[in-house]
């Protein structure tokens, strides 16, 4: 059984399925898990607006699930999906790269609260 936090959410590592490149970090519940089994595209449970996302249903840069599996914890998902059209909403094709086409880095500011 996952093990889910206060919020009653898991973290989602989303990764491609061919290059295993990461391609973001969302969160599920058990519903929004449901909802991705059911469709075979990445569902989310937003954090900001309280709602289901699919991945794409604006943008139509869905993400197709191929396979998804669970850490050894029980406390984090990784999905294995085909990404349709760049993943982030800057339109770069990970969250975790930035618009010039390198990695985001830390800033200095990173590590103060």
């Amino acid at each position: 059984m996952l093990k889910l936090d206060t919020q009653g959410l898991v973290p989602a590592i989303i990764q491609d399925a061919n290059t295993k490149e990461v391609l973001m970090l969302g969160y599920m519940n058990p519903e929004s898990l449901k909802q991705t089994l059911e469709t075979g595209k990445v569902v989310f449970f937003s954090r900001s607006r309280q709602k289901y996302w699919m991945k794409g249903e604006t943008s139509g840069n869905f993400l197709n699930v191929k396979s998804i599996y669970k850490d050894c914890d029980n406390d984090t998902i990784l999905v294995l999906a085909d990404p349709v059209g760049p993943v982030c909403h800057l339109n770069t094709r990970t969250c975790f790269v930035a618009e010039e086409g390198g990695m985001r880095g830390l800033d200095a500011d990173d590590t103060t609260s």
